[in-house]
Parts: C-alpha cells; structure tokens; sequence
C-alpha cells in the first residue's frame, strides 16, 4: 500500500501505485538530521534484545502512532461492531520476573502479547534498511499487512503519512451485506484505496513500525538526498479479496467471545488481558478470516491494556478543577443554496461543511477562480475542483471587489459571467495535519492577510504533560501564536487530554494577552508582544 505526497518547486503532486505510500518533499536538512539522532542514538533497556544499540522507532512515535490508529478505527463509518483496539508496546522490564528460567518460559510469552509488534517492528526495520521503494521482503508479504511513507526535509511526524493513508476513505464506498453475494464488491473511486482499508481491517489489531534514514533513495525515478522512510507492518493483514473490512453494526456488538464483552472507544478491548498468560487455554473463536498456522500463533493475536489509563494521567485529575467546555465550531453546515453574501454577514467566514448532491442544485455560480458573493459556495467549490458531489469541507476567503467575473465551464458546472463590479470570494481545499504537541501556529499557518487558512489538525494525547517551556499556552480564548496549538485547545476545552481534532483559526496580534487556570493548564500573560499575531481554536463535532 503506497501513498506519495512530493512537493518540488511549489508544486504539489499527488501519486499512486497498488499500495499505499506517502512522501513529502520540504527544505531544511539540518533540522532533518536532528530529529533522526532521536532513532541512531536512543538505547533504552526497551531495546536490550536487539543486537545494535539503535532503536527503529522512539517510544513516542509508538505512542502516537497507536493512538492515532485506534481514533481513526473507532470513528469509521458506517460504524463497525468487530474492530479490534490496538494497545502500546510492551518492554520486557515491565514484567516481574523471579528468575532467569520464568523470564524466557513466561515473561517472553507474555511480551508476545502485545500488540505493537516488536518481531514486526523488527521485520519493518529490517525493510527500512534496504531504502527500497516497493513492498517486501517477497517471503513475508503473504503473512503481513504493509503501509510505507517518506518525505524528506523538515520535520513530519509519523501519524502524518498515517493521517495521509486513512484519508483515502474519501475514495472508498463501503460495501453493504446484501452486496456481498458471496463476495463483497471493491468500491474505490480514486486511484487506490488499499492503504485506508488496511489501517481499519478490524482483525489488524498488532502493528509494528520502522524509520529510516535513506542517502540518495531512488522515489520513482527520482533521487532523495535524506529520504525518512516509515515502514509499517500489519498482523494479521487485512485486504482479503472479497471481505469488507469490518463489520457494520452498533460498535462492539460483534466483537469474538475472547473479548469478554469488552468496549473501549468504539472498539473491541480485552477487559482482563492482563492476566497470567497460559499456554493450555482452549482455542477460541476469533475475529480472523482466515486462521492462523498455529496456537502459538493465536496467542499473539490476544492483548494487553495500555501502561496508562484511558484518560491519559494524573493530569486529567486537574482538568476537572476549573473546568471548561467548549463546543463551538468554526465550520459552518450549509445546504447546496446557500450564497457567501447570505450566510457572510457581519460574522466570520471562513469554513463551510457541504452536503452531498450539490451538482443537481439549481443555485447560480458567478465567475471562475473568483467568484461573485451571490454565487453557492457549494457549487462554487465543485466547479474549482474542491469538491465532488459527495460534499465535504472548504474554505473561503474574501477578496474585495473586482471589474468582472468570467464564465466558464468546470467540473459539470456552468458558471455565468458578470460585468459589473462586486464584492468577490474565492474557495480553498481543507487539509488534515497530525501535529505534536509542541506545534505552534507560526511555525504551521501563521497569519497573514487579508486572511490564513490552517489544516485541520489532529492532537495526540497527553500533551496537559508536554514540558510547558516547549509547549507554552499564552492567553485565553485567543492565544499568541508562539502558544502550543494543542495545549491551547485543552485549555480552551476544545478537547480533552486525550486529543483530537481542532479547527485553527489565525488573527491579528493582540495588545494583551490574559493568563488564566483552565482544565489543568495555566495559560501566560503577555503585553505588548513584538511580531507575533494570535489565534483561536474551534471544536470538530
């Protein structure tokens, strides 16, 4: 499954081959080469069974690559009632072992439990290493699920190309039993799908992740100085040829019997898959399509819950002291008919949700490129090219006013022209970015006017425990935007420690900002701040 992303000289180009791969292209190999020592000089006692003292992925990067997975596999739809949780990686340290002969005989068993993968990690690893762009090795694909990504240049986290393969859900239709007769049909309208069902095949509940870093990596013909090559590994693979990837229902509802009943977020959860492991339990029903080569085997598709609690730490403790909620969206819903002069008066216009059949709509579109404030936002979102028939978000921004509007055809919309002078807009596509904890939003989306557009952003958990010096919080309400966006956004109670997605908002710098104690965070004060301008965080319902 491979899903490229590459940016050369301003252009963007999105590619696609049978699986999926994502890759971005930025400058900056300094800063490249920095972030890379965190995997060639890290050599934990996590690591004491492998053979260099060079670890394949940090503990973090797990973390988040876990948590990401298991958000986006508890909010698929329609919803699923057999999806399995992935949980955290487990070090042999955890376990207390007496002595040498229970530390091979059990605690080695139990470590299989898990499901990050390390034989996994280790096997994405060693593929990292080879710095080839294709899928293997040859003798392991048919046993394994396999996602890769690259970019090169500045800094992306991993959940960025995990974001970037589950967004192909967009292509992808679900298909319904009474389709599947016996066979399920494969409904993907874009060039490649595979990558998205993979990340939420339901039976995929153990992963294992390797990054890499490739001098001169040959993408497609074309030559990458410092390439960071993620490659991640799938058990049991998913993408059967005629099986949906999970299945519909309300969630849990269809979870095996090994599960206990068990529910978290959405997703199937072992509730005591913390108890001592035995190698004589009975064979139990199993989520599989296909069973595996043996017991021994099945074992390693059980789990274990998380080292931390679900609601993150003592920290969600504090958030409930001074607690605050906020639900208010940046978004705006809209019907096919709705004009930018209707819905943009005296308020701020900045994001709009579609709905889906607009390109029946009978409602006008006036000018190309810039369009007349009469015109649908929806349709005029279609006829740029942001949006199909199947809706979705866009963002808008005002222009001012200007001499004519230009007719033309796009897309399966006629627009009209118009030569007379009025007040314009114009429509922008609405991204998705994983950020860290310590994003901010000049380094991200930094204000500029007469207006900015940030991506969507998605959180990870426990940022309420990122070091504060790195990840500042400076206001209320609105921040200065040297402020972590999402320590911000607990802080504003646009979402939980947990983590999420928010909609980012820049403005123009304030003269003050207030310091106040909100859900665990205190947020600083500021007067008078040179250069830098602020923002405002919205909730994602």
């Amino acid at each position: 499954m491979k899903y490229v992303v590459q940016e050369w000289l301003r252009v963007t180009t999105l590619l696609f081959i049978a699986q999926a791969i994502s890759a971005m292209v930025l400058p900056n190999a300094t800063l490249l080469e920095e972030l890379l020592e965190k995997y060639m000089d890290e050599d934990g006692e996590w690591w004491i069974a492998k053979q260099r003292g060079k670890r394949a992925i940090t503990d973090s990067d797990m973390q988040s690559i876990l948590d990401l997975h298991n958000k986006l596999r508890g909010q698929v739809y329609p919803p699923a009632s057999n999806m399995e949780y992935m949980l955290e990686a487990m070090s042999l340290s955890t376990w207390r072992c007496e002595n040498v002969y229970v530390l091979e005989k059990t605690c080695l068993l139990k470590s299989s439990i898990k499901t990050w993968d390390v034989e996994l990690e280790r096997s994405a690893e060693s593929w990292a290493e080879t710095c080839l762009w294709e899928h293997g090795p040859a003798s392991l694909l048919p046993s394994i699920g396999q996602n890769l990504g690259a970019h090169w240049g500045r800094y992306r986290p991993p959940t960025f190309h995990v974001q970037a393969w589950y967004d192909e859900v967009r292509d992808f239709t679900y298909p319904h039993p009474h389709e599947c007769n016996p066979y399920c049909p494969y409904k993907c309208s874009g060039p490649v799908c595979t990558h998205y069902t993979q990340v939420v095949w339901a039976t995929s509940s153990r992963i294992g992740c390797a990054i890499n870093l490739c001098h001169n990596m040959n993408i497609w013909g074309q030559i990458w100085p410092k390439a960071v090559y993620l490659v991640c590994n799938y058990s049991p693979k998913g993408n059967w040829w005629g099986h949906a990837p999970y299945k519909p229902g309300r969630p849990c509802s269809a979870c095996p019997p090994s599960f206990g009943g068990g529910c978290r977020e959405n997703l199937c959860y072992r509730e005591d898959s913390e108890r001592p492991y035995s190698p004589h339990e009975p064979e139990e029903e199993t989520n599989e399509i296909e069973r595996q080569r043996s017991k021994a085997q099945d074992a390693t598709a059980q789990s274990r819950p998380r080292t931390h609690s679900p609601s993150g730490s003592t920290g969600s403790d504090d958030s409930e002291k001074n607690e605050v909620i906020s639900t208010q969206q940046m978004s705006q819903i809209v019907s096919c008919e709705v004009r930018l002069r209707d819905q943009c008066k005296g308020t701020t216009c900045n994001r709009y949700e579609c709905p889906a059949g607009c390109l029946d709509s009978k409602a006008k579109v006036i000018g190309s490129v810039h369009y007349e404030m009469q015109s649908s936002i929806c349709k005029a979102a279609i006829h740029y090219g942001i949006l199909d028939n199947e809706g979705g978000w866009v963002d808008v921004t005002r222009q001012g006013r200007k001499n004519y509007f230009i007719k033309s055809y796009r897309n399966g919309v006629q627009s009209i022209g118009k030569y007379q002078s009025a007040n314009s807009f114009t429509v922008s596509k609405v991204t998705v970015q994983a950020i860290t904890c310590e994003t901010t939003v000049e380094q991200l989306c930094p204000f500029q006017k007469p207006a900015s557009h940030c991506p969507r952003v998605y959180c990870p958990r426990n940022c309420m425990q990122a070091n504060p010096h790195y990840a500042r919080v400076i206001g209320t309400r609105i921040y200065s935007d040297i402020s972590s966006i999402c320590r911000a956004a607990v802080h504003a109670g646009v979402v939980r420690n947990q983590g999420g997605y928010v909609d980012v908002m820049p403005v123009d710098k304030r003269k003050v900002y207030i310091a106040s104690f909100q859900n665990g965070i205190f947020s600083e004060s500021l007067q008078n701040p040179p250069g830098s301008k602020a923002f405002r965080v919205f909730a994602v319902v």
